[in-house]
């Protein structure tokens, strides 16, 4: 084993994924959306997405290339063939995709749509005089960019979850394979 076996990078890519998302999801988005006035939360959350997303996208990628194989002579090889083996179908190859797939999703699409829409909200607030989360009435323009900010925002935390999931299964599978 040691520094030259894929298997140390595995299960540290493993718990970098894991670590990350369940930290930021649960614990630091939350703590920063409850302490932070809304435009600096906003500002904050502008920067780290993507470098989150990033790494989300980059550690199942990391998964599949550090696939350790069976120690049996006979078993599965190791790497993106061992990941592609039918019989790592539903156990492996299922929930790092769904993590990759997901978090791939947010950082090349869902990612830069709300963020581009969090833009138009600010450029309507100058217009209107009034905050994006002031209560209503707002205008029509605020009114739509505040509902696609919503959809956007509801899809972005499903895509998150789809990672969080994927790699809370794949962790099932991965303590199987420990003992």
């Amino acid at each position: 084993m040691g520094f030259f076996s894929p298997a140390p990078y595995h299960i540290l890519s493993y718990g970098f994924l894991l670590g990350t998302t369940f930290f930021h999801t649960f614990v630091g988005g939350i703590v920063s959306f409850r302490v932070l006035p809304r435009p600096q939360f906003s500002s904050l959350m502008s920067s780290l997405f993507p470098i989150y997303f990033t790494i989300q996208t980059a550690l199942p990628l990391l998964l599949a290339i550090t696939y350790p194989g069976s120690q049996n002579p006979f078993g599965i090889t190791g790497g993106i063939s061992g990941f592609l083996h039918s019989s790592n179908r539903y156990s492996t190859f299922v929930p790092i995709t769904t993590a990759f797939v997901s978090a791939l999703a947010n950082l090349a699409f869902v990612g830069p749509l709300t963020t581009k829409v969090m833009d138009e909200r600010k450029l309507q607030e100058k217009k209107d005089g009034k905050k994006s989360w002031d209560s209503p009435p707002h205008s029509q323009e605020m009114q739509a960019l505040n509902k696609q900010f919503g959809i956007l925002h509801g899809v972005s935390s499903f895509l998150n979850l789809g990672t969080f999931i994927g790699s809370v299964v794949y962790g099932v599978t991965l303590s199987k394979r420990l003992s």
